[in-house]
């Protein structure tokens, strides 16, 4: 494994094991660590500055979390992702949104409908630019926003895990043809939904936005010959 993680900065008020964590998490979600890729403990507790046992620790978590498989007598990999594992992930994903839609509808603030507003109209500025790395943050940021409006925070937890398991296929999904386009309408409508506290409608507008993102990667997928 050639050196792709930075040194672990130690003034970092979180425990190491944490640090460790988010370190390796974040390398595999945005594709420094490439699916099937052997994390060897050393190497990577080398890398981090750190010593191995947090490094063992945080291969532990994310072996839980589906990040990472390990293979009896051979060790850490990164997992890679089938299209089984797509549909898994998002059929607990579009479950998940539709409950925080809901309950969003519910309990969102005034001063979170404005600032989804806002997120949107700033999508919308950027769309024609096709600057993706900015798409995935705004679409990022609100999400968030109705996750927070839910004020479940094992809800949020949950869709933050399932989220990250399929960041890395982000990308592709909003870089298909129209898909674009037609993630700021279904924001648009989801936004609506919510902004006039109609729970059915917001529940069944987020189950359709998950099931249409499924559709969009599951195609990328079969186009390219993605290892399943």
């Amino acid at each position: 494994m050639e050196k792709r993680l930075s040194p672990i900065q130690l003034e970092n008020y979180k425990p190491l094991r944490e640090i460790v964590l988010e370190a390796l998490k974040d390398a595999i979600v945005n594709g420094k660590l490439k699916p099937g890729e052997r994390l060897m403990e050393q190497q990577v507790a080398e890398e981090l500055c750190v010593s191995r046992t947090p490094v063992r620790e945080a291969i532990r978590k994310l072996e839980i979390e589906g990040f990472i498989i390990i293979v009896p007598r051979k060790g850490a990999y990164v997992s890679d992702v089938s299209l089984k594992d797509i549909a898994q992930v998002f059929e607990v994903r579009a479950a998940m949104e539709a409950l925080a839609a809901g309950l969003a509808a519910q309990r969102i603030s005034d001063e979170q409908l404005g600032v989804l507003e806002k997120k949107l109209a700033e999508v919308e500025s950027v769309a024609e630019s096709l600057d993706l790395d900015s798409i995935i943050q705004f679409d990022t940021d609100f999400h968030e926003i109705i996750y927070n409006a839910s004020k479940n925070d094992r809800l949020v937890q949950i869709l933050h895990n399932l989220r990250e398991q399929i960041q890395r296929y982000r990308t592709t999904s909003l870089a298909s043809p129209g898909r674009l386009k037609d993630t700021i309408k279904e924001h648009r409508e989801l936004l609506e939904a919510i902004s006039t506290r109609d729970v059915t409608l917001a529940q069944r507008v987020a189950k359709e936005h998950i099931e249409n993102a499924e559709g969009t990667i599951v195609e990328a997928f079969k186009e390219k010959s993605f290892s399943l």
